[in-house]
């Protein structure tokens, strides 16, 4: 008697044909043979690489970094010379990239929700004016305006002599704003915070303050959303400070260091002096990146639905409170997200430093670094590699806070 074979195990047995006509496996399939094809091409281009390099008389290696720089650095925040390694000089460059790209995304998230507000504002006036600002901003390329703003550093304040007072025996030309700070064509000057023995504590103080602020917020608004009720927000800036001021009291660990006007010399001595190409790379970024946030801000608050504000209105609360308590809550969930990539921009905008001459890590390591030792491939890859790492930083930072202010569901 012949045998029946068993439909189900003709169905599962496994043909070649079913890896491109079986949709089960057919995309697996193209998968692995685009690794197959990006691994060939890969290996190509490095075998290139390795024989032009070769022909070239050429060699792979970071030795260079341990080699003496021989160039001056116009800010540095950590201690530098010209015979300093060129790694120490592309740290000095990280550090004053980092320190742009902090201070720009602070003062560009301000100008962008300002601006953002405004442009939804009543007074005609007012909503034109933002409009204007935005658009001029949005339309021209980021390094027209480092470029123009750079300019107009570059030529704005007076000589540090008109400042001084030689002892008391000269009238200075110029005041300096609350004896302190003083702007002129050499930078902008202003009082020095000298670290002491124990300034560790007073930083381990300074955090322990701002962890403690944030959580008082989030009690603040936990409190609010589950019986409605307003806590005042006035602990927050003395929970943040009191640890601060405490450990100073008790260690006496800072310091201040005020220009000096009274000198004998042709310039202000003592304090701090901020470099020009800092400030004129530092407020177009930010400006020129606040217009976009500009944009998502709008995009944001358009977004809450009308009733939400006329349902906060007919519960008495003040224009004010309505923005802050029920339409910028509800609006970070569209901004943010926009809000990461503009972060990012603004990070990788900063690579046009050398336009105004300030010494970020492409001008470095990107820049004078690489023309010197000719290690052209190792500069760029470790430029590539940096970018990268702060890139993914912000945006792993980023997502946290997007996910803390998403919608939960019940």
């Amino acid at each position: 008697m012949a045998s029946i074979s068993d439909p189900q195990s003709q169905q599962d047995s496994f043909r070649l044909s079913m890896l491109l006509n079986d949709t089960r496996y057919r995309g697996l399939t193209f998968q692995f043979i685009a690794l197959i094809l990006i691994i060939f091409v890969m290996a190509y281009l490095g075998m290139n690489l390795v024989s032009n390099l070769a022909t070239a008389g050429l060699t792979f290696s970071y030795d260079f970094l341990g080699d003496p720089a021989g160039y001056d650095i116009n800010q540095a925040l950590i201690s530098y010379t010209s015979q300093s390694t060129h790694l120490r000089a592309a740290f000095v460059g990280v550090i004053n990239t980092l320190l742009v790209a902090l201070f720009g995304c602070i003062t560009a998230t301000i100008i962008g929700v300002t601006a953002g507000v405004l442009r939804l504002s009543k007074n005609w006036l007012v909503a034109k004016l933002m409009a204007v600002y935005v658009e001029a901003f949005r339309n021209v390329p980021v390094l027209i305006w480092i470029l123009i703003i750079g300019t107009i550093v570059t030529i704005s304040g007076a000589n540090p002599r008109a400042f001084l007072t030689r002892g008391g025996s000269v009238e200075p030309e110029s005041e300096m704003l609350f004896g302190a700070f003083a702007f002129t064509n050499r930078g902008f000057y202003s009082p020095a915070v000298n670290l002491g023995p124990g300034w560790i504590i007073v930083l381990l103080a300074l955090i322990a303050g701002i962890v403690g602020a944030l959580l008082w917020r989030r009690h603040m608004r936990k409190t609010l959303y589950a019986s409605g009720k307003l806590l005042p927000g006035w602990p927050t800036w003395i929970i943040l400070i009191a640890p601060v001021v405490i450990a100073q009291l008790v260690l006496g660990s800072l310091s201040l260091s005020m220009p000096d006007v009274e000198s004998n010399n042709f310039n202000i001595q003592g304090g701090t002096v901020i470099g020009k190409p800092f400030i004129a790379l530092w407020l177009a970024l930010s400006v020129y990146t606040g217009a976009f946030i500009a944009e998502n801000v709008r995009a944001g608050i358009l977004a809450v639905s009308k009733g939400q504000t006329e349902a906060a209105a007919a519960l008495g609360l003040r224009p004010r409170r309505v923005m802050n308590l029920v339409i910028l809550p509800q609006a970070l969930r569209v901004i943010i997200p926009p809000l990461i990539s503009q972060y990012l921009n603004l990070t990788k905008n900063s690579s046009l430093a050398i336009a105004v001459g300030y010494a970020d890590i492409t001008a470095t390591l990107g820049g004078i670094t690489l023309n010197q030792t000719g290690k052209a491939l190792e500069c760029v890859l470790l430029l590539m590699l940096f970018y990268l790492i702060i890139s993914l930083a912000i945006s792993a930072i980023m997502n946290v806070y997007n996910a803390s202010v998403a919608l939960k569901e019940r």
